[in-house]
């Protein structure tokens, strides 16, 4: 167990040498049926999810499912290369990517269809270099998965459009249930962290936009820790996000992709996350996830199943007033 750990959990300041990684961190290597079903149908139609290019650990639990949660998978579209070099971030860059696939859409909905997966995340890269940010092609993504299975939950993980609000009301007005957008790291690390274009007060700006324009969708962000950040900078954070009116939190460890990237300060133990998360119930989130291994789109159906659509059944059959 984590008490039992012996091992280094924090680099002190000027320390280079890199921290090993502790067990609680360590997952087992992929497999199983659903797994190797979802990795062939997504090289068929020449696809890719964030899973993969952000090399996130918990690929095999999410798209096998489980007794706990539905199946999930994060497609990514608008192609594979970035247009920004957040310092966190393994997926390639570069300052004019290839034009996005005209079929993209199509091709997502089809492969989503096939698979039987009852919630799905679409996100993309930034891409900058397009006059609406991509925002067309991802409502169109949407609208063409709702067409095959109108019961999917669609969930938008986005950036942040530079800022253009009228591209996230796009995305927010495309049939889509939740809208996410992730702040990535607390206000003052922020120029540390991620790409100059990006910064903490618009991001919650995107987010509260969704939900104006939409105010059935849900909203969602997310926070990495082990930057160096502390305690009373992610309880400053979390507070200043729920004051903005957005539904859910989610807070997971960071974890160094290369030796590029930049080098994990701590380890946060198993304990800690689970305060972070009674923090956020306490503070009125509609759902808060906080663990090592959480990724803003882990195991996505879980509380949406059992927090959202109870809720909303719950409503539905409530006889009227």
């Amino acid at each position: 167990t984590f008490k039992d750990y012996k091992g280094k959990l924090k680099r002190a300041p000027g320390e280079t040498e890199r921290l090993k990684l502790p067990p609680w961190l360590k997952v087992d290597i992929p497999k199983g049926s659903h797994f190797s079903r979802l990795k062939g149908t997504l090289r068929g139609k020449k696809l890719h999810t964030v899973c993969e290019e952000a090399r996130c650990p918990n690929i095999g639990t999410c798209w096998n499912g489980g007794p706990d949660h539905v199946a999930t998978a994060t497609i990514m579209v608008l192609g594979d290369t970035c247009t920004r070099a957040c310092r966190f971030c393994s997926v390639k860059t570069a300052r004019h990517p290839p034009l996005p696939d005209p079929d993209e859409p199509e091709n997502t909905a089809e492969a989503i269809a096939e698979w039987g997966l009852d919630y799905v995340v679409i996100t993309s890269v930034d891409r900058d270099d397009l006059p609406d940010g991509g925002s067309s092609h991802f409502a169109e993504t949407v609208r063409k998965i709702k067409q095959k299975k109108s019961s999917i939950l669609v969930e938008c993980l986005t950036g942040d459009f530079a800022g253009d609000l009228k591209s996230v009301a796009e995305v927010a007005c495309s049939g889509l249930d939740v809208y996410a957008h992730n702040i990535e790291t607390v206000p003052d690390l922020q120029m540390y962290v991620r790409d100059r274009r990006a910064n903490f007060d618009q991001s919650l700006k995107v987010l509260q936009h969704a939900k104006e324009v939409n105010p059935n969708v849900l909203t969602k962000t997310s926070l990495m820790l082990g930057f160096g950040e502390t305690d009373d900078q992610v309880a400053k954070t979390m507070e200043a996000v729920r004051d903005a009116g957005i539904d859910c939190f989610t807070l997971g460890q960071y974890m160094q992709p290369t030796k590029r990237h930049l080098k994990v300060v701590e380890y946060v133990t198993p304990e800690k996350f689970m305060h972070w998360e009674d923090y956020g119930n306490k503070l009125g989130f509609l759902y808060t996830a906080s663990g090592p291994l959480v990724r803003s789109s882990y195991k996505a159906g879980e509380f949406f199943v059992e927090n959202y659509l109870k809720k909303r059944r719950q409503e539905v059959e409530a006889p009227s007033q």
